[in-house]
């Protein structure tokens, strides 16, 4: 059957969690953003992400499986999101959600919200100066966890914890795809900034 691919945004920017961004102990942990780190480009593999900088230094992400504490569980490796859920975040929450924020490695520049079913069997980059397409694969929604859901509501929890009510409302909004999808490597490739990026769905199904 025919692969049929359609073209749904360019790469906005690469980034690495140097850490986990899920700081202190539960019940009392909390969500924090200061692992991020935006890089020049991500190498993907089979173990996962690991961020290229202009200086030829190189930093493996949290879930790759190559890093030392590593949050890999099999199917985390790469994660991917869209500016336009977080145009949906912000509206739902506050201007404190930018962009990248969720911790995704790869954030594409496209104004729509997608499904799990938009995506299709496979997404694929097109390297921006060589032209090399690589793909990405097993995707899968990246649930929202309870640490996220907190912090995306900071602007209600100055005066109050969230109710448990609030906290399942936050998550399911969060879920199906807005917090973000992961991925595996289908090879292996380097993606960066003003890669284009298509769908890649099969004729017929």
């Amino acid at each position: 059957m025919a692969e049929i691919m359609r073209e749904i945004g360019r790469v906005k920017q690469v980034q690495i969690q140097r850490s986990s961004l899920k700081r202190g102990e539960k019940p009392n942990r909390i969500y924090d953003p200061a692992p991020l780190l935006v890089v020049d480009n991500v190498a993907i593999n089979a173990h996962g992400v690991t961020g290229l900088m202009a200086d030829g230094g190189q930093i493996i992400d949290v879930h790759n499986a190559q890093h030392p504490n590593t949050k890999n569980s099999g199917v985390n490796g790469v994660s991917v999101n869209f500016t336009g859920h977080y145009r949906e975040m912000r509206n739902q929450y506050g201007a404190h959600l930018a962009d990248g924020i969720a911790g995704e490695n790869i954030l594409i520049e496209a104004d729509r919200k997608f499904s799990l079913a938009d995506l299709g069997v496979r997404l694929a980059f097109e390297n921006a100066h060589t032209g090399e397409v690589a793909y990405l694969d097993d995707l899968i929604v990246a649930a929202p966890c309870v640490e996220f859901s907190h912090y995306v509501n900071k602007a209600n929890l100055e005066s109050s914890p969230l109710s448990p009510d609030q906290l399942k409302a936050t998550l399911q909004f969060l879920n199906d795809g807005i917090r973000g999808f992961y991925a595996t490597p289908f090879s292996t490739a380097t993606i960066q900034a003003g890669d284009r990026v298509f769908t890649v769905k099969i004729e017929g199904k």
